[in-house]
């Protein structure tokens, strides 16, 4: 097979292209000669513009293109499916220090829930143990990729010598990715609407730790997915029932009438990994070939 004039054969997906590349052209494009012309915004090819692809009325592209980045590279490494895992960031690891807290009630409270930084640490652990069978392809744990309970699933994940994804997102106060997702899976993102979609799409199981508002919303839009069956009912775990029954009553609303009596019932309370797991085996009955029911 001869080269074409591009001096590529063939592109990934095998299809014959005499075509320049886009990137090719964005490196002859910046090597013109430095002219009032060339040196015009209005120069600038449109998709090596970041200033033109941030203008407002782009803004239907740039869902797109983070919906399309990550899902492509999910897709070439073969993931198909994961085990998410929701919770406070400011929730310590053991024996650390409590760096949210206000007061002493809340470094008190911290601190005693370091448990649950060591109970995701394991549960990542046996997802991910379990994921080995499957070549790292199935069940791999996917975090809001920052600290706390985050940090704990992705750190949890990599003990076991796993992959695991760090969904991260642009905040006011600095979120930087934890040092436990793996790199080549650690995203970002702009839009919370697109990064919630990319924490569903390829859900087997759902883990929610102890949090604040952003675990509260992340724990309402799956129950509400799968309350109104826009989504396959899947295992929806909420670690520490204390905890989950003190701040929500989940049984108030079902007594009021606001949801059906056996909408309580798409929740399972645990407060060990392995409690937790063993809701997730049962739910997909797994056995020794790594084989489950279809769903």
């Amino acid at each position: 097979m001869s080269k074409g004039k591009n001096g590529r054969l063939r592109r990934k997906d095998g299809v014959w292209d005499p075509l320049k590349t886009s990137s090719a052209d964005k490196q002859r494009a910046e090597s013109v000669p430095r002219t009032p012309q060339s040196m015009s915004p209005s120069y600038r090819l449109a998709y090596a513009d970041e200033d033109f692809l941030c203008r407002e009325e782009l803004r239907p592209i740039r869902l797109q293109l983070e919906l399309l980045k990550t899902e492509m590279s999910l897709t070439e490494r073969g993931i198909k499916s994961t085990v998410v895992m929701f919770g406070g960031a400011r929730i310590p690891a053991p024996g650390t220090n409590a760096w949210a807290a206000r007061n002493d009630v809340q470094r008190a409270n911290l601190e005693a829930a370091s448990v649950y930084y060591e109970e995701a640490r394991k549960f990542a652990r046996l997802c991910s143990r379990y994921s080995a069978g499957f070549d790292y392809h199935e069940y791999v744990v996917v975090t809001g990729g920052g600290p706390g309970v985050m940090e704990a699933g992705n750190r949890g994940a990599a003990e076991e010598g796993a992959p695991s994804i760090g969904l991260n997102i642009v905040l006011p106060h600095e979120q930087a990715p934890n040092a436990y997702v793996t790199p080549e899976l650690s995203f970002n993102f702009h839009y919370f609407a697109i990064r919630k979609m990319h924490f569903m799409v390829r859900a087997k199981a759902i883990a929610v730790f102890p949090g604040g508002f952003g675990t509260l919303d992340e724990l309402f839009e799956c129950l509400t997915l799968i309350q109104t069956g826009r989504m396959e009912r899947l295992p929806l775990i909420l670690f520490g029932e204390k905890f989950w029954r003190s701040i929500i009553n989940f049984d108030g609303l079902a007594e009021f009438g606001t949801i059906a009596p056996d909408d309580v019932n798409l929740i399972s309370f645990v407060d060990t990994a392995d409690e937790a797991w063993k809701i997730v085996t049962d739910f997909y009955e797994h056995d020794n070939g790594h084989h489950d029911n279809g769903h």
